[in-house]
């Protein structure tokens, strides 16, 4: 794939794309300095594990604690709190990345998908995203914050609108000594039932081996592998 960094309405953004060939699936991911370390290796595990048409659009997220929140919280550790422009961040892909993106690789059909994806906070916003619009086929929250104060509550009253999700969570994330992150194993195991009750087409909870810090390029790549498979 040709790999390909420029600038969209001030953003930086990574494109992977296929030369002379539209996509099918569009996968969409926010990125950290960390997640752009290992995006060529992420890209290259999708690559290997599906025969789908796809091309992978990573942005940079500048500010992590906030551009990704949905509402306000105190941050875990300091003073603070979270912030809430993730409706800023949605806006920006529904309305600014997807319509250039279309312009710039000149897709034309109405018929392809979008599937926005990420790890951490990145994968809160994704999910959350499910929720907001019906811009994405597929949601994928890889290890996802959803210890966030508030997500059970939300979820457990708002109306999915993307068609597929996938969750995974590390082992030993649950064993945190932090009273907040060690309600992650509950929440999304709550969480997924939730998922499973409220009629949607297909989702999944998998469980990888270590913490949160272990493998997050392949894990974001099993995620956006089995939305793809699955549409």
């Amino acid at each position: 794939m040709k790999k390909i960094e420029t600038i969209i309405k001030e953003k930086e953004c990574i494109l992977y794309i296929k030369k002379n060939k539209n996509p099918d699936y569009v996968l969409i991911q926010p990125v950290d300095e960390n997640d752009i370390k290992v995006l060529d290796n992420e890209v290259k595990y999708i690559s290997e594990n599906t025969n789908k048409n796809f091309s992978l659009i990573a942005f940079k997220i500048n500010d992590w604690n906030s551009e990704l929140t949905p509402w306000e919280m105190p941050l875990l550790r300091g003073k603070g709190n979270f912030g809430n422009r993730a409706d800023k961040t949605l806006n920006f892909i529904k309305e600014k990345l997807i319509p250039n993106l279309e312009e710039f690789m000149n897709i034309q059909d109405k018929n392809v998908k979008y599937i926005l994806g990420g790890y951490s906070l990145a994968g809160l916003f994704s999910l959350w995203s499910g929720y907001k619009t019906n811009t994405f086929y597929g949601v994928a929250g890889v290890s996802p914050s959803v210890w966030y104060e508030g997500w059970i509550d939300f979820v457990r009253n708002a109306e999915l609108k993307a068609n597929n999700v996938y969750l995974s969570l590390g082992k030993l994330e649950e064993t945190s000594k932090h009273k907040i992150l060690a309600k992650i194993g509950d929440n999304i195991r709550e969480y997924s039932e939730i998922l499973k009750n409220s009629g949607i087409e297909k989702s999944i909870l998998e469980w990888n081996e270590g913490n949160h810090f272990n493998n997050s390029d392949i894990r974001t790549g099993k995620g956006f592998v089995w939305i793809l498979e699955n549409c």
